[in-house]
């Protein structure tokens, strides 16, 4: 077979002379050339069913269908294996502090055995590795945390899941029968009426009057004229009128055709596949969280290396105990600058977000993607369905005597009729807009129903029609116009652009009037008379012109605009219709093939001008979205001045704002590209490329981009964005699942709820992240300052040899796990700050812990160290601060006192760093009870440290003992020098800011 044509011999076989295999054979490769080598548009409709071995009067055989079904595979996108539960398990430890951790839990598992092997007869020791063992409880809850709430989260997606077309008509068997889509094979003829969803892509065999939404998958909001011709050159995939597309629906009109491609051969199916080449990037915060890990990391392993080393030089390692003493200092080391709770305290607070998004009808897939959407700079949003209501609207009437505007948008038959200037509709004006809207419902085969539930409406029809159907009740024409009846039509095509029918009134002795719509440069060329100020009278050329140019002004205001017009026949009788023609019996075979009769001598009436207007809270949403410093970009298939229009109503661009299109992107080179997109909002007649090349280049320039859609044109864009939003009740399941995060309730303004709600989370993540980090490297300080400065500070004892820690590892776990965790996870979910979204986002090179942040984080870090040696050191005989009355008591007894202090100091001055650490430079005084939960964290806090320090039993694990009501004092007032030492920080920074 050639590679460009279908093998002409391959039609005219007999196929049931043929071998099966060479018959499938033959199958397949028609079907692989219809999709990948020829274009079935330029094909004749025959040969494309000749080529599929089917005849198009009684379509495939049950049998046949079957062996395709098998042969060709269900008609159904391919997706990607499911990833096994234990490996999504597996995934929440790939983390950076996670690796740091289990570093540490294998050296402290080292030391414990070589301590073991190496143990006197008869000595004490741990019985199991205890430090390890809660290392890694902790790391397996965090997991179990992360793994359900991302399948809590893939639930709420699974359950917005549905199929569009789940059932669809076909002829088989000689018979149309109902089936299943996913059981339709190449070759199958599709039955297609109003209503329905087209199940795959297909050859037009038959069309009339049908008109399909490509919306969808063009992102043209007006549906297509469709007719089984074929073309004579290449077209455009939105100018293929002889081809149905899978997911478009049908609005008007019947059709058959013939099955080319199923699933992934579909040009829905070609679009998922471009989304294989799309990659998924780590966000902004996972970044940034890597990067902390590796600083942490790198730290611990400096200061480890710095003290072992200077430990080995200074004093040497004597036996294996001074080695197991050096092991276990690295493992206090990585212990005190690892925020152990770090990764399920962020877990948690996504989640928390996440849920909260929820209750807004937003749905997040991923939980790092919340904090992404708070960080966005710029929101692409395709026009259609999601800045729009996708529902045609009549918003003008121009006739004779005036203009007028129909309030109100969309479906809903609710609205005024309102003069332009808005002064009262003088009378004469009125009639002629109701003659209009008459003759614009009666020439229609729109119907509007009321839904099931009390103020919705269902459509049914093309959507331009039914809007003239909704303009009509807003009025009451139609009540005005109830009493004529159809008795005849002259259906609508794309040669004659105009639909007339002839009706019957009841109320004139049944005498008929033809009553006629179309497009209103082809309409007027009917009309010899005009309707003004309730009389007919003579069509001048000086009415025609102004016509023409009202025509051309609403077309430049983005308006669809449609001709009115009508014609009394001043008879009871079709056949007595002058110029009608009829059989020897007086009867008359086909009216719609004389239209010539019909339609002559037409009185112009009006004309509407029509659009899918803006939903009406989006233009609040954007206004906050620039607010907060947040570009809005409108990027869709439909014509450039309807694009200009729409985005000019919502204040996304100027009154006078341009549009780009996708042949004007085409010509640019990279770096124009760049300059282009950094400057225009709006681009229009862009395919899914175009999208794409936009999307990248905004995140070129910088920005963190966000990509709404609900068509699988956008599905691309939508993955390649850093946050791709999809509608959840009309968006595409391809371009669901290409989202990261789905509005359930289709609101744009959900959107900006969104972004205000992942500020705010963002806001908190900076809060507890500086509390944590501050904790934990007060931590560090403490240890290193300690084990560096022990003979100054009397923690060394002067008669022994090797290394002394100021704190065990296991005093430092505690601390980790009793400040890390709950007033961290308190801090964050503090209240948003009213500013949220006064404030520019944040820029994709800015970091989540900057400069001013480190500033905080190591001047508290010291302060706490320096408190906690203090204590330490007031309790031990050689210290520079000593307080006599421990001379009595031995080192050992000393040390494990002074431990306790400082154990103790160090959990007070992490909760006063918890009050200190809600703002960089706001006085922790401000709003200090505002957070009930920070508040219950605390003395959930002090209660478990109070029953480590009194518990027999746990003064024993944690190597602790009972203290003085004088040592509390001392405790509490060291520990809080560090909420004044932030507060004087604080001061000085405000200063600063003001100068």
């Amino acid at each position: 077979m050639d590679d460009r044509i279908i093998d002409p011999s391959a039609l005219s076989r007999e196929p049931h002379v043929e071998p099966e295999d060479a018959k499938e054979t033959q199958e397949v490769k028609a079907q692989q050339a219809l999709l990948n080598d020829v274009d079935p548009s330029l094909t004749d409709a025959d040969q494309v069913a000749q080529a599929l071995n089917v005849d198009p009067r009684t379509g495939l055989s049950s049998e046949e269908a079957k062996r395709r079904l098998d042969k060709f595979g269900p008609n159904e996108l391919a997706s990607a294996p499911p990833v096994p539960k234990w490996k999504k398990f597996l995934r929440q430890f790939q983390d950076p502090l996670v690796y740091l951790l289990l570093a540490a839990t294998a050296i402290s598992l080292v030391a414990w055995i070589i301590e073991k092997v190496n143990a006197a007869p008869g000595a004490e020791g741990e019985a199991l590795p205890f430090d390890s063992i809660v290392i890694v409880l902790i790391l397996i809850v965090n997991a179990i945390l992360g793994y359900m709430q991302e399948a809590k989260a893939e639930e709420a997606v699974n359950a917005l899941s549905e199929m569009t077309a789940p059932t669809s008509n076909v002829l088989r068997n000689g018979r149309v029968e109902r089936i299943n889509t996913t059981d339709i094979v190449p070759g199958d003829i599709l039955v297609l009426g109003e209503g329905d969803t087209v199940p795959a892509d297909g050859r037009l065999l038959a069309a009339a009057s049908l008109r399909i939404a490509e919306a969808s998958l063009t992102g043209e909001s007006v549906p297509v004229g469709k007719k089984p011709a074929t073309l004579d050159s290449a077209k455009a995939l939105g100018d293929r009128a002889n081809m149905v597309f899978n997911g478009t629906s049908v609005t008007q009109g019947t059709g058959r055709a013939i099955v080319t491609g199923t699933g992934m051969n579909t040009q829905v199916g070609k679009i998922a596949d471009l989304l294989q080449s799309t990659e998924d990037e780590a966000t902004p915060l996972q970044k940034e969280m890597n990067h902390v890990s590796k600083i942490l990391g790198i730290a611990v392993c400096i200061i480890a290396v710095v003290v072992l080393l200077a430990l080995a030089v200074l004093e040497g390692f004597h036996s294996v105990h001074d080695v197991i003493d050096s092991l276990l200092l690295a493992v206090s080391l990585a212990v005190a600058a690892v925020p152990e709770g770090l990764a399920a305290i962020l877990t948690v607070v996504l989640a928390l977000g996440v849920q909260r998004m929820a209750a807004h009808h937003a749905i997040v897939k991923k939980l790092h993607s919340v904090e992404t959407l708070g960080s966005a700079s710029v929101i692409c949003s395709d026009k259609t369905g999601t800045l729009t209501r996708n529902e045609m609207t009549v918003e003008r009437v121009v006739v004779p005597s005036g203009e007028v505007e129909l309030t109100g948008t969309g479906y809903a038959p609710e609205g005024d009729m309102v003069s332009i200037d808005g002064s009262a509709v003088p009378e004469n004006v009125a009639n002629e807009v109701l003659a209009t809207l008459g003759a614009g419902t009666l020439a229609n085969d729109g119907e509007l129903r009321e839904g099931e539930k009390p103020g919705t409406w269902e459509i049914v029809g093309d959507p331009t029609e039914v809007s003239l159907v909704v303009a009509a009740r807003k009025t009451h024409a139609d009540k005005k116009f109830a009493h004529f009846d159809r008795v005849a039509e002259i259906p609508f095509t794309s040669e004659r652009k105009r639909m007339s029918v002839i009706a019957r009134n009841a109320t004139d002795a049944g005498k008929l009037t033809v009553f006629a719509k179309g497009a209103p440069d082809v309409l007027l060329s009917y009309c010899d008379r005009i309707y003004v100020n309730g009389a007919i009278r003579k069509l001048t050329e000086g009415d025609r012109q102004d016509i023409l140019d009202t025509v051309e002004r609403l077309s430049r205001e983005a308006y669809r605009t449609l001709g009115e017009a009508f014609r009394p026949l001043e008879t009871d009788s079709l056949a007595q219709i002058p110029g009608i023609r009829t059989n020897s019996a007086g009867e008359i075979s086909d009216i719609s093939e004389q239209a010539e009769a019909i339609e002559a001598h037409l009185v112009w009436c009006g004309m509407v001008g029509i659009i899918d207007p803006p939903r009406t809270e989006v233009r609040d949403a954007v206004a906050e979205a620039h607010r907060a410093g947040i570009r809005t970009v409108m990027i869709t298939g439909d014509h450039p001045l309807t694009a200009a229009r729409i985005a000019s109503d919502l204040g996304i661009i100027a009154k006078d704002g341009k549009a780009l299109t996708g042949d004007e992107l085409d010509a640019m080179d990279e770096a124009q590209l760049d300059k282009a997109t950094s400057e225009v909002s709006v681009y229009a007649r862009v395919a899914p490329e175009h999208k794409l090349k936009i999307v990248e280049s905004l995140q070129r320039q910088g920005n963190i981009a966000a990509m709404t859609g609900d068509g699988v044109n956008d599905a691309p864009a939508v993955k390649s964005a850093d946050i791709g939003v999809a509608m959840g009740i009309t968006g595409t399941e391809v371009t669901k699942q290409s989202a990261k995060m789905i509005l359930a309730d289709d609101n744009f303004s959900t959107i900006v709820a969104a972004v205000r709600e992942g500020r705010g989370i963002f806001d908190n993540i900076r809060k507890f992240l500086r509390y944590l980090l501050s904790s934990n490297v007060g931590e560090v300080f403490t240890v290193f300052f300690g084990v560096v400065f022990a003979g100054w500070l009397g923690i060394k004892n002067p008669e022994s040899v090797g290394v002394t820690v100021p704190l065990l590892a296991t005093q430092l776990l505690w601390i980790n796990l009793l400040t890390d965790a709950a007033p961290a996870l308190a801090m964050g979910v503090d209240p948003m700050t009213e500013d949220v979204m006064n404030r520019k986002p944040r820029k994709l090179t800015d970091r989540v812990i900057d400069g001013a942040m480190w500033g905080d984080i190591i001047y508290i870090g010291i302060i706490m160290a320096i408190v906690t040696l203090i204590g330490m050191d007031m309790h031990l005989t050689s210290g520079l601060f000593t307080d006599r009355s421990v001379d009595a008591m031995g080192h050992d007894a000393q040390m494990v006192e002074a431990r306790t202090m400082g154990f103790t100091i160090l959990v007070f001055a992490q909760l006063f760093n918890a009050i200190a650490s809600r703002s960089h430079l706001q006085s922790a005084f401000v709003g200090l009870f505002s957070n009930k939960w920070l508040w219950g964290a605390i003395g959930l806090s002090i209660v478990l440290q109070l029953l480590v320090i009194y518990v027999p039993f746990l003064n024993t694990a944690f190597g602790t003992t009972p203290l003085p009501p004088m040592a509390w004092l001392e405790c509490i007032g060291l520990a809080f020098f560090v909420l004044v030492a932030s507060e004087i920080r604080k001061i000085f920074l405000r200063m600063r800011a003001k100068k």
